[in-house]
């Protein structure tokens, strides 16, 4: 199997407008598709964001039922010539910084939290390249 890359994941969130208004409004990232009280979708760099109502992707439909529940992860990528300005950003919109941590060999990423709790993350380009 050659897989070049994950093109979209996604989170379950309970308010769509809360949703975009941190996604969009706050991060800057582009929406791309939105159906109301379903989904907002976003471009995030070359890869896209889905973000559903729970309750409503998990019910049949054209596609297969999908939902979650609980806090999950995902780290969006940065050059490292821009890490320290995207977190100067992420603190200017009034969004607390949970955690930084050093993972070595000059790599650094960032925690902070979406208005459902889920942990994102601003990782240094380049930290998990092949033989790293």
């Amino acid at each position: 199997m050659d897989i070049i890359k994950i093109k979209e994941t996604c989170l379950y969130v309970t308010d769509l407008a809360r949703t975009k208004a941190f996604y969009n409004g706050l991060l800057q990232f582009q929406v791309i598709g939105e159906v109301t009280g379903r989904h907002v979708f976003f471009r995030a760099g070359s890869s896209v964001l889905l973000c559903f109502i729970a309750e409503a992707s998990g019910m049949p439909g054209k596609l297969p039922p999908h939902f979650g529940t609980g806090q999950l992860h995902l780290a969006f990528e940065v050059s490292k010539e821009n890490y320290g300005q995207t977190k100067a950003t992420i603190a200017e919109a009034g969004i607390p910084i949970v955690q930084e941590y050093d993972w070595g060999n000059g790599y650094l990423s960032f925690y902070f939290r979406d208005p459902d709790n889920h942990l994102l993350e601003v990782v240094m380009q380049g930290m998990w390249e092949r033989g790293s």
